[in-house]
């Protein structure tokens, strides 16, 4: 049988940006320079204060901070283009360093400008930095941190305010993932290289398709942790962070945790033991939230989601779960609201009121990545056929490695839109 021309096989390649090149340079100029002119003009009016507001200062001062701000500019544009705007700790970083990198060349090409170089020259360039060029690092470091990112936004026509977000949470599999936890499955040997390149492809098949990909910090010691989906569920702004049923996964949190506070107009909360919940027992389905009974999620834990999602509007309905590890094992959801599963794996497919079956057992879970594309493994080309027959472009890659370890296409990130 042929397979229809809408399943696509993602292979390993460039993944096709979201903004074009020429766009990002723009805005990386645009951002280095707006902070460049933020220092330069800040330290001109500081000196202006400092000399009681004598017009004088400005014609002896302004060569030197014009060049000071040409040398950030430039330093800031390569870290800009590099990605330090995206992350506050590393703009404060980059413009520190650039801030003071860039007065004390300035201040050195300034000084030897007119005199000849002594050890005295040399004292007073490094005590600059916290006298004549305090003012202009200052500024600039504070630029690079709030005005860089909100330029580049601008320029990039994107606000994480203003439009969908498109942003996927990835994490690195752990050096030891053949160890990971196993409910419903014999042990098989994992090919740990063969894994790591399912894993890049997976993110380029995300970032084709105009996700940006942020990576969790990696757990090298925690076997699961490339399973990030199940340490947190998203609802909209709500991060609600999980409580893993397993001991052994309960250390993948605190990284997680870390990476959606670092998100802009992101509210956290949490599931506290003794409840226990695994993200990959939460399925959303319009403002049905769908919870799965398992042997990682238990009743408390289901309370305590209920009680932070209904006064949202959202209604939760516990699902028993008995024959796969988690909900989204056995069902996930299409993006007109039809829930997919395959009937051996489905312990009460009457409660989901359109379900419709699919032929192979690694076919029940995709990933809707738009309202007409969506991800799946490339181990079920059946269930790919099926539903780019519904209408929908699939894209399909393999998971195999992951699939032995009871994960799937869902499990491997978590989208926040």
């Amino acid at each position: 049988m042929t397979s229809p021309a809408p399943v696509v096989s993602v292979r390993p390649a460039v993944p096709r940006p979201a903004r074009t090149p020429l766009r990002r340079v723009v805005a990386v100029i645009a951002a280095s320079g707006a902070v460049a002119a933020v220092g330069f003009g800040a330290a001109l009016l500081g000196l202006f204060i400092a000399n009681g507001q004598s017009p004088d200062v400005f014609p002896r001062a302004a060569g030197h901070y014009f060049l000071a701000a040409v040398i950030a500019w430039i330093l800031l544009g390569v870290s800009n283009g590099v990605g330090a705007a995206r992350r506050w700790f590393l703009a404060l970083l980059s413009g520190l360093a650039s801030a003071v990198l860039a007065a004390l060349l300035a201040t050195t090409v300034t000084v030897l400008g007119a005199n000849r170089p002594t050890p005295e020259l040399f004292v007073f360039v490094l005590g600059s930095i916290v006298s004549l060029n305090l003012v202009f690092i200052v500024a600039v470091t504070l630029g690079e941190v709030f005005l860089a990112p909100a330029v580049l936004h601008r320029v990039l026509g994107w606000s994480p305010r203003r439009h969908a977000r498109r942003i996927a949470l990835v994490r690195i599999p752990a050096s030891n993932l053949a160890e990971g936890e196993l409910t419903h499955r014999d042990r098989v040997p994992i090919d740990q290289a063969k894994a790591d390149d399912q894993w890049d492809n997976y993110c380029a098949a995300l970032v084709a398709e105009g996700w940006e990909t942020v990576e969790v910090d990696a757990a090298p010691e925690l076997a699961d942790s490339v399973f990030v989906e199940d340490a947190v569920v998203m609802f909209d702004d709500l991060a609600v962070l999980a409580s893993p049923g397993t001991a052994s996964r309960r250390g993948e949190v605190e990284g997680v945790e870390r990476a959606v506070r670092s998100l802009p107009g992101i509210e956290v909360a949490r599931i506290e033991a003794p409840g226990t919940l695994d993200g990959g027992d939460v399925l959303k389905v319009a403002d049905t939230v769908y919870v799965g009974a398992s042997a990682r999620t238990n009743g408390e834990g289901i309370r305590q989601l209920r009680a932070l999602l209904v006064p949202r509007g959202l209604r939760v309905v516990a699902v028993p779960v008995t024959k796969a590890l988690h909900l989204k094992s056995t069902v996930t959801a299409l993006p007109d609201g039809t829930v997919i599963g395959h009937p051996d794996l489905v312990d009460e497919p009457a409660l989901f009121p359109r379900f419709v079956p699919v032929p192979e057992p690694e076919g029940v879970a995709v990933v809707a990545l738009r309202d007409d594309t969506l991800l799946m493994s490339a181990s079920a080309p059946r269930t790919a056929a099926m539903l780019a027959g519904f209408g929908y472009h699939v894209v399909t890659v393999d998971i195999s490695e992951f699939e032995k370890l009871e994960g799937c296409v869902t499990c491997l990130s978590v989208r926040i839109r």
